[in-house]
Protein backbone atom coordinates (compact mmCIF):
# COMPACT_ATOMS: atom_id res chain seq x y z
CA UNK A 1 0.00 0.00 0.00
CA UNK A 2 2.99 2.45 0.83
CA UNK A 3 4.46 1.43 -2.47
CA UNK A 4 1.43 2.09 -4.80
CA UNK A 5 0.79 5.70 -2.71
CA UNK A 6 4.44 6.33 -3.12
CA UNK A 7 4.79 5.56 -6.55
CA UNK A 8 1.82 7.58 -7.23
CA UNK A 9 3.29 10.50 -5.75
CA UNK A 10 6.72 9.95 -7.58
CA UNK A 11 5.24 9.13 -10.56
CA UNK A 12 2.86 12.32 -10.77
CA UNK A 13 5.80 14.88 -10.67
CA UNK A 14 7.62 12.68 -13.79
CA UNK A 15 7.17 14.80 -17.01
CA UNK A 16 5.14 13.34 -19.44
CA UNK A 17 8.35 13.14 -21.83
CA UNK A 18 10.34 11.06 -19.37
CA UNK A 19 7.75 8.11 -18.92
CA UNK A 20 9.05 5.99 -21.28
CA UNK A 21 12.78 5.88 -19.39
CA UNK A 22 10.88 5.51 -16.90
CA UNK A 23 9.12 2.44 -17.35
CA UNK A 24 12.24 1.05 -19.16
CA UNK A 25 13.92 1.29 -15.47
CA UNK A 26 11.08 -0.25 -13.66
CA UNK A 27 11.03 -3.22 -16.83
CA UNK A 28 14.80 -3.43 -15.49
CA UNK A 29 13.83 -3.69 -11.75
CA UNK A 30 11.01 -6.29 -12.50
CA UNK A 31 13.56 -8.38 -13.84
CA UNK A 32 15.35 -8.24 -10.91
CA UNK A 33 12.44 -9.66 -8.93
CA UNK A 34 11.81 -12.05 -11.77
CA UNK A 35 15.77 -13.76 -11.20
CA UNK A 36 15.12 -13.07 -6.94
CA UNK A 37 11.80 -15.36 -7.57
CA UNK A 38 13.64 -17.95 -9.34
CA UNK A 39 16.42 -18.28 -7.07
CA UNK A 40 13.43 -18.33 -4.30
CA UNK A 41 11.88 -21.20 -5.74
CA UNK A 42 14.73 -23.26 -6.35
CA UNK A 43 15.31 -23.34 -3.10
CA UNK A 44 11.93 -24.23 -1.60
CA UNK A 45 11.80 -27.22 0.17
CA UNK A 46 7.96 -27.62 1.16
CA UNK A 47 5.16 -27.97 -1.38
CA UNK A 48 4.01 -24.63 0.35
CA UNK A 49 6.69 -22.96 -0.70
CA UNK A 50 7.07 -24.33 -3.97
CA UNK A 51 3.41 -23.25 -4.80
CA UNK A 52 4.66 -19.94 -3.04
CA UNK A 53 7.40 -19.53 -5.27
CA UNK A 54 5.77 -20.40 -8.31
CA UNK A 55 2.71 -17.64 -7.73
CA UNK A 56 5.61 -15.19 -7.51
CA UNK A 57 7.20 -16.33 -10.39
CA UNK A 58 4.59 -16.02 -12.47
CA UNK A 59 3.37 -12.77 -11.43
CA UNK A 60 6.61 -11.36 -11.82
CA UNK A 61 7.32 -12.56 -15.20
CA UNK A 62 3.58 -11.42 -16.07
CA UNK A 63 4.57 -7.84 -15.00
CA UNK A 64 7.97 -7.87 -17.09
CA UNK A 65 6.66 -8.56 -20.29
CA UNK A 66 3.49 -6.62 -19.48
CA UNK A 67 6.33 -3.62 -19.13
CA UNK A 68 7.42 -4.24 -21.98
CA UNK A 69 4.31 -4.41 -24.09
CA UNK A 70 3.82 -1.34 -23.09
CA UNK A 71 6.90 0.40 -23.58
CA UNK A 72 6.89 -0.92 -26.70
CA UNK A 73 3.77 0.39 -27.26
CA UNK A 74 4.63 3.80 -26.30
CA UNK A 75 8.27 3.56 -28.56
CA UNK A 76 6.09 2.81 -32.08
CA UNK A 77 3.78 6.23 -30.64
CA UNK A 78 7.19 8.18 -31.66
CA UNK A 79 7.87 6.58 -34.55
CA UNK A 80 6.85 8.74 -38.13
CA UNK A 81 3.69 7.11 -39.91
CA UNK A 82 6.28 6.78 -42.90
CA UNK A 83 7.93 3.82 -41.69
Amino acid sequence: MLAAFTGYEIIGKVPAILHTPLMSGSNFVHGIVLVGAMVALGHADTILEQVIGFVGVALAAGNAVGGYVVTERMLEMFKSSKD
